[in-house]
């Protein structure tokens, strides 16, 4: 009997969000399919979905097929695909590719670019960069808004990492907290301006918001979120941080905008669904226009969860800097899931969408990491127009978490990770390095993209869970 496909394995191939997974799925449980191979499986269904035409008549897969054709009226139809640039092909899995394509084909869009790191996602890609005319795509931002990453660097060597492991360790545990459950309680909170901004009250949908970001505040996510001690290796004598040539203790977190940022995506795609109708294979692309009252409010919204996220990073470091009992000497922090107005070479005045793309202007510095068992790099964007002036967002996942469960044992992740001498603490096996592609081959897809000033190579890891 084939090993039973799932809904990751269609999406893998191309197969758009919508009915034709389920249709497929439960197809494929039928008696007679059950005893195909999962090569002939797949080879049929990558059939049925380039030829979608030729199966309206067939007895098992006319409902499915039906399913992959767009319904023969909608209030806003696709247009031709423009062309994009794509970065690093041979590390992209074909469902990312027909995300990107399919957002290509909006009336709106205007230019887009794939980066090396991509992967599936809702919408648009992760890794996906998607510029369009005067309107903003909710699920082109993503769930998680303003996710970012922020590095402090500090004046300590590295045998410091060595010498004091248990302290450190325990200096991540004291001051920083993972989840939706484990924040800091009344007494322990830091004050942020943030949350006195107009906008919780202005913006109707935000005012039972307020609460929770006040809760969250200081914190970090679940899943890939992390706050690490490592090594910093400075490379570039001509760098911008002003740190001369050598290696020094780094602090490095990723998260985003926590339960806030997930309420606006969320709400505001549903309005975006609602007075943008698009075919199913397209419908997380619904858009905005920013000259609606949604849209401006949406704008508004994104740069409040943008800036939010900023201040948890800020109170992160904050505290473990206060805890190490050391100013860091220079701090870098960047970005991704966000839209911003910028002007093409062209001159036209667009929404460029980073849906897990590092901004990558000329001259603007950002942190590309890779695993916990691999380095990240501390970059300068070149401003490179082709890709938008972007570059990937980290190695991008080359396993699905579902995937990465089936496949990895515990054990065997925790013996990696003890061969590589990182100390993790929380985690799960979706976020096992294996799970991850080679950042060395994504970053050499991007050399025209950035410039490398410096790696950061993990050493203590802390993420939700394990305390």
């Amino acid at each position: 009997m084939a090993q039973q496909l799932r809904g990751n394995d269609l999406r893998q191939l191309g197969f758009p969000e919508g009915r034709a997974i389920g249709l497929a799925l439960a197809q494929l449980q039928r008696k007679h399919l059950k005893k195909l191979s999962h090569t002939e499986q797949l080879a049929l269904l990558q059939n049925l979905l380039a030829n979608p035409n030729d199966y309206l008549t067939h007895l098992d897969w006319s409902h499915t097929a039906a399913a992959l054709l767009p319904p023969p009226s909608r209030h806003i139809a696709l247009a031709e695909r423009k062309p994009y640039a794509l970065f690093g092909a041979e590390h992209i899995d074909q469902g990312a590719i027909h995300q990107m394509e399919t957002a290509m084909k909006l009336p709106v869009t205007v230019a887009g670019a794939l980066m090396p790191d991509a992967h599936h996602g809702y919408g648009l890609p992760i890794g996906g960069v998607l510029a369009t005319d005067n309107a903003v795509i909710p699920y082109a931002v993503g769930v998680d808004i303003g996710c970012r990453m922020a590095l402090s660097v500090f004046a300590l060597p590295p045998k410091h990492l060595e010498q004091r492991v248990q302290e450190l360790r325990k200096l991540l545990i004291d001051n920083t907290r993972f989840g939706n459950r484990d924040v800091f309680r009344h007494g322990q909170k830091l004050d942020h301006a943030v949350l006195d901004r107009a906008e919780f009250q202005e913006i109707s949908f935000l005012r039972n918001k307020l609460d929770t970001a006040a809760t969250q505040i200081g914190s970090s996510g679940g899943g890939n979120h992390f706050v690490e001690w490592g090594v910093v290796d400075i490379l570039d004598p001509a760098n911008e941080l002003g740190v001369p040539v050598g290696q020094y203790l780094g602090l490095l977190s990723h998260s985003g905008s926590r339960g806030l940022g997930a309420s606006i995506a969320n709400h505001y795609t549903k309005l975006a669904k609602d007075v943008c109708q698009l075919p199913t294979e397209a419908q997380h692309l619904a858009w905005l226009s920013l000259e609606s009252e949604a849209g401006q409010e949406y704008w508004a919204a994104m740069n409040l969860a943008g800036d939010y996220a900023s201040a948890c990073h800020h109170q992160i470091h904050q505290r473990l800097a206060k805890a190490l009992g050391e100013r860091p000497l220079a701090k870098v922090e960047n970005h991704h899931n966000f839209a911003w107005k910028e002007r093409l070479a062209t001159g036209q005045e667009v929404v460029v969408h980073r849906k897990g793309a590092t901004p990558a202007g000329a001259g603007v510095l950002g942190v590309i990491p890779g695993s916990m068992t691999a380095p990240g790099f501390i970059v300068r964007g070149r401003g490179e127009a082709t890709s938008l002036a972007s570059a990937s967002h980290g190695a991008g996942r080359a396993m699905s978490r579902t995937r990465a469960k089936q496949e990895l044992g515990e054990a065997d992740v925790r013996r990696y990770l003890q061969q590589h001498h990182i100390e993790l603490i929380g985690g799960g096996v979706d976020e096992a390095p294996q799970a991850y592609k080679d950042i060395h081959a994504v970053m050499a897809s991007q050399h025209d993209l950035v410039d490398v000033l410096g790696t950061f190579t993990p050493r203590i890891v802390r993420m939700e869970g394990g305390v």
